[in-house]
C-alpha cells in the first residue's frame, strides 16, 4: 500500500513554503476571498475559511447557497464545468491549488470525493477498489490494498467472500461504503462528501456517520449536508452558507459564519444562522 504523497508533489515547481503562501498552520485547506462564477454571475462570492486537519467540517445552508460549489472547489471538480471560473485563493498545505503549474489530476489524488448517490463502477467489488490504484500506477500489493480499504470503510466482513461479484448487487448503504473505500484506496489526505447519506435509510445513514467519525483519525473530512441533526452529531466545525438574490434574479451564496459546531448550534452570531438551524427557513 502506498503512503500519502507530500503536497509539493502536486507540482514540480510550486514551493509550498514560498513566501507568498498562506500560512499552512492556519489550516490544511485555506480559502481566501474565493469566488466562483458560472458564466457571468457568481455562484459563491468572497468565501474565506480554514479547514483543520483530522476534523469533520460540515457545510450547511438552504438549497442554492453554494455548498456543493464550494465543496467542488477543494479538488477542482469545477474545472469540469466549462462556464466555471474561480478567483481568489485556495491553498492546500500552503500550495495554491489553482496555480497554473498544479495538475488537477494530482489534486484529486490528494483530495478524494464521495458523491450524493452511490456510484460504484459496473465491475466487481475488488475491481472497484483496485481501479484507482491501478490508474495511479500501483501494480503490487493490490490484495492487501483492497482488504485494508474495505476494512477502513467497515465493509470487509460483509463482502470478503464475494469480492469478485458485481458491486451493483450490494445494498445502497453498502454501495456508499464501497465508494468511500474506493476514495480512500489511493491514500488521499482529504475526503470530500456531498450529501453522502441523503439516499440511504436511517440505519445505513447511522453507519455512514459512525464511519465518518472513525475515518477522521486518518483523514480530514468535509461534508455537505441538509440534515441539521447529522451536522450536529458528526462535525467538529460547521460553516453556514446563505443565498442572496440580485435584482435580476441571480442567486449568490455567501459564507455567513464558520465556527465550532457546538457554537453554531447553541450560540450563533447571526440571526439567519439561528433561523436556519431551528427550521424557520430552508
Amino acid at each position: 500500500m502506498t503512503s500519502r504523497m507530500p503536497a509539493q508533489h502536486l507540482s514540480e515547481t510550486v514551493d509550498p513554503q514560498s513566501s507568498d503562501s498562506v500560512d499552512p498552520d492556519a489550516g490544511i485547506l485555506v480559502a481566501r476571498d474565493l469566488t466562483v462564477h458560472y458564466g457571468s454571475f457568481p455562484a459563491i462570492k468572497d468565501v474565506s475559511m480554514a479547514v483543520q486537519p483530522n476534523q469533520i467540517t460540515a457545510l450547511i445552508g438552504p438549497s442554492g447557497c453554494g455548498k456543493s460549489t464550494m465543496l467542488r472547489c477543494f479538488n477542482r471538480m469545477n474545472d469540469l464545468i466549462e462556464s466555471a471560473a474561480v478567483t481568489g485563493r485556495l491553498t492546500y498545505h500552503g500550495v495554491d491549488l489553482y496555480s497554473p503549474e498544479v495538475d488537477p489530476v494530482q489534486v484529486r489524488r490528494h483530495i478524494g470525493m464521495v458523491f450524493q448517490k452511490p456510484n460504484p463502477f459496473p465491475k466487481s467489488i475488488y475491481a472497484n477498489i483496485a481501479f484507482g490504484a491501478k490508474i495511479a500506477g500501483i501494480k503490487t500489493g493490490l490484495d492487501q490494498l483492497v482488504e485494508e480499504s474495505l476494512t477502513k470503510a467497515a465493509l470487509w466482513e460483509e463482502v470478503k467472500d464475494k469480492l469478485h461479484e458485481s458491486a451493483n448487487a450490494l445494498s445502497g448503504g453498502q454501495q456508499q461504503r464501497l465508494c468511500i473505500a474506493r476514495a480512500i484506496a489511493t491514500s488521499p489526505d482529504v475526503v470530500l462528501m456531498d450529501e453522502p447519506a441523503s439516499a440511504l435509510d436511517p440505519i445505513a445513514t447511522l453507519r455512514i456517520e459512525e464511519l465518518m467519525t472513525e475515518l477522521k483519525r486518518e483523514y480530514t473530512i468535509i461534508v455537505v449536508t441538509h440534515n441539521m441533526q447529522q451536522a450536529a452529531r458528526v462535525s467538529d466545525r460547521t460553516a453556514f452558507f446563505n443565498v442572496s438574490v440580485s435584482d435580476d434574479g441571480h442567486r449568490t451564496g455567501r459564507l455567513v459564519e464558520f465556527d465550532d459546531t457546538t457554537t453554531i448550534f447553541t450560540n450563533p452570531r447571526e440571526k439567519s444562522t439561528e433561523d436556519y438551524i431551528t427550521g424557520r427557513f430552508g
